[in-house]
């Protein structure tokens, strides 16, 4: 007589299964925090040396990185089609395919900084149209003009992380933001405040000026130790970028802007959404405005942990399409949203519960925690659906789905959270005017509405090799 039923013995099998997977994308993961983390530390970097120079300082950088950030984050998801298609070449076994694609991805980074720099190039009149003073737009510009500098090997890095993260190497990415972190300290320190400012060869302090041109260098830093890796390491020896350059092939560069622009699209929406909500509770006063600021700053550390697990299912889901397991591949699609579900019940009680440890964590000022504890409030439901939509469009992405999920964020972040939140937040149509509350609650609509959505399309999504 068997001691097991069929039945059982699958179920035991599935569970195993699936926590060998959630393994792996905990492997991958794992490294894309740590990387994801670094990046925000270079900001954070920036923002507090350079606001210990002076408050016009800090302005100036704000504002510069206001205008650098969504374009950036723009290019970043249009070059984001490299890793899942990488991957799934390397999950198809088709590896001479690899470096002719990574290539069309090192042209697309080269247009994009063009037309990057051209942009950052030419924002005089925008500078003028925010009716900045002198001094403060002289330092926003200036910022900007040692920046530039840094935006070619930005982008170049991140043309080559599609090729590390998409033979699954994310740890060499994770290296490489520690180390531009590592150098963006001193060089910040040198060029902000100055060094050796008394001899005839110092560099004199240069303010938030100067910051502009650390992050440039520590970039540059950063790029050139990723190619010597890349060039010397045993790991790459097969994948060689010298040996495997190919002439730009339009076919392949349009295949790759029809699945990158979508997911840079995205990106945008959303980054320019929480933009337009900074300037319209602008008028409500610093008080409310330093509330959400720090709402939002919090959220968005945590979100690092839900958005790392996304990509590393991106990566994880197009290997196992182009190893043709796809039944595997479906079944992981969905047992990661169980993952993210139990992420999201962990930082709800966080939330709740230490609401006002967070706010002090943060602030001194009574009135900017009072607000802030509200807000935190509705940041724990915001999680739940937050955790949950950034994982359907991550592993619709490793389905290489991207252009619906872009309408999808669309529709429901600029079509329903943000005119949700303006109504709230500003008249007495639905109630009474809430304040920055009415923008959260805003939020928690379209985002629930686009976790929604993006779920119907994956659970009906067809997929084929």
């Amino acid at each position: 007589m068997p001691t097991h039923s069929p039945q059982l013995q699958n179920n035991v099998n599935t569970i195993r299964h699936t926590l060998t997977e959630w393994k792996t994308l905990a492997g991958l993961g794992l490294p894309i925090l740590v990387t994801q983390l670094a990046q925000m530390a270079n900001g954070v970097v920036d923002t507090i040396m350079a606001g210990h120079y002076s408050a016009r300082d800090l302005a100036g950088v704000a504002i510069g990185n206001s205008f650098w950030m969504p374009v950036f984050l723009f290019f970043v998801g249009t070059l984001g089609a490299l890793q899942p298609t990488i991957s799934r070449h390397r999950g198809a076994q088709t590896l001479a395919k690899i470096i002719p694609v990574t290539w069309q991805g090192l042209y697309i980074a080269a247009l994009s900084c063009v037309l990057m720099v051209l942009f950052l190039c030419n924002i005089e009149p925008a500078l003028g149209w925010l009716k900045l003073d002198t001094e403060t737009a002289f330092i926003t510009q200036g910022y900007l003009d040692g920046f530039i500098w840094g935006v070619p090997a930005m982008l170049l890095i991140v043309a080559l992380r599609g090729l590390t993260d998409g033979l699954g190497h994310t740890r060499i990415m994770m290296g490489v933001s520690l180390l531009s972190v590592s150098f963006n300290v001193p060089f910040n320190y040198v060029l902000i405040y100055g060094a050796f400012a008394n001899e005839t060869w110092g560099i004199p302090a240069m303010g938030g000026i100067g910051c502009g041109w650390a992050t440039a260098l520590a970039n540059w830093v950063a790029a050139l130790a990723l190619l010597i890796y890349l060039h010397i390491s045993t790991t790459f020896g097969h994948f060689s970028l010298l040996r495997g350059r190919v002439k730009p092939h339009w076919d392949e560069i349009l295949s790759l802007l029809r699945l990158g622009i979508p997911i840079g699209f995205t990106l945008f929406f959303e980054v320019s959404m929480f933009t337009v909500i900074a300037l319209f509770l602008a008028p409500l006063g610093p008080v409310v405005v330093a509330g959400h600021q720090l709402v939002l700053n919090a959220v968005s550390l945590m979100f690092m942990v839900p958005l790392s697990l996304g990509m590393a299912l991106t990566l994880r889901l197009s290997f196992l399409v182009g190893e043709g397991s796809l039944q595997t591949a479906r079944w992981l699609s969905r047992s990661a949203l169980l993952l993210a579900l139990c992420i999201a019940m962990f930082y709800v009680p966080l939330l709740l519960l230490g609401k006002s440890l967070i706010a002090a964590l943060y602030t001194n000022d009574i009135e900017v925690k009072k607000i802030a504890i509200q807000l935190l409030t509705l940041a724990a439901i915001f999680q739940i659906a937050d955790v949950l939509q950034v994982s359907a469009i991550s592993a619709l992405r490793g389905f290489r789905d991207t252009r619906i999920p872009m309408l999808i964020i669309f529709f429901t972040f600029w079509g329903i959270g943000l005119p949700l939140g303006y109504v709230l937040t500003f008249t007495n149509i639905i109630t009474p005017a809430m304040g920055a509350a009415g923008f959260w609650i805003g939020l928690i609509a379209g985002i629930a509405s686009a976790s929604v959505l993006l779920l119907i399309r994956l659970f009906r999504f067809k997929l084929t090799e």
